[in-house]
């Protein structure tokens, strides 16, 4: 049933085309941050945090997205709501950057968005959670531009495991390993990638409610004979609509996070 449910789900992603193309440049290796995959229990009630947050509504026949720059949030994996929060599973956290916190969470909480304390009520830190518990960062920057963008990704791992999935990252995904904070990191293009250490293995996403992230890739065929070579197997065939030009497949990292590998329409 639920193999059913994911086909017509796929079906209406790769209908999408160029309403959800992504912004951010691609990187040498053809890979730009793409997406969060939410399997929300409440659709609606979500969507209201994320445009409440000021991300762009998008519906593509049923699904519901919000974009942002750096990422889309996609709002429903076919009817089949996930099981467990971030906190307790691979992906602990996800996390925007706001230019000014205090002014952001203003008028998000004017829009009904409830919206948690910094850690030790720092004032350039925030936090919001979902109502089916996909916990989200938000932090600072002032000379940012722009009121919001897509900043991480936050894995939890044993600490003994930190280093090979940031070199994993690097690596698959042609990142720039280095630190923040005195933690290790992984940029691409749209995002950070982050690693903190938990004291016990954590659960794989897919299944949670946050089931899975995507990278956004320019040539996905040519992306698969690379990651194959370097001996990561895909869960599922390489599918494209060639009505839309948009292709998909999935992978998932040695440590259990569940990432989606998108090449979108071409730009008209």
């Amino acid at each position: 049933m639920r193999a059913l449910i994911a086909g017509v789900w796929l079906a209406s992603t790769l209908a999408a085309g160029t309403a959800v193309a992504q912004p951010f440049p691609f990187n040498d290796v053809g890979v730009t941050m793409g997406h969060w995959h939410i399997a929300s229990r409440d659709v609606q009630a979500n969507k209201k945090i994320f445009v409440g947050m000021g991300g762009t509504p998008v519906t593509t026949g049923t699904a519901e997205s919000v974009r942002f720059p750096g990422v889309l949030v996609n709002l429903s994996l076919g009817n089949v709501p996930g099981s467990g929060g971030s906190i307790g599973s691979v992906v602990n956290h996800v996390g925007f950057i706001v230019n000014n916190v205090q002014e952001q969470v203003a008028k998000w909480k004017a829009n009904g968005v409830a919206v948690l304390p910094g850690n030790n009520n720092r004032l350039d830190q925030a936090f919001v959670e979902t109502p089916d518990g996909v916990r989200i960062e938000i932090l600072e920057d002032k000379t940012q531009t722009m009121p919001i963008r897509h900043e991480h990704v936050h894995f939890s791992l044993r600490e003994a495991e930190i280093a090979k999935a940031q070199a994993w990252y690097a690596k698959t995904f042609g990142g720039k390993a280095g630190t923040r904070n005195n933690a290790a990191i992984v940029d691409v293009p749209g995002g950070q990638l982050r690693f903190a250490t938990a004291d016990a293995a954590q659960a794989p996403t897919k299944g949670r409610v946050l089931d899975h992230i995507g990278f956004d890739v320019q040539d996905l065929q040519a992306f698969i004979k690379k990651i194959e070579a370097e001996g990561i197997k895909l869960d599922e065939p390489y599918r494209k609509n060639e009505a839309t030009g948009v292709a998909i497949t999935y992978i998932t990292d040695p440590w259990g996070t569940r990432v989606e590998l998108v090449q979108r329409a071409p730009s008209p």
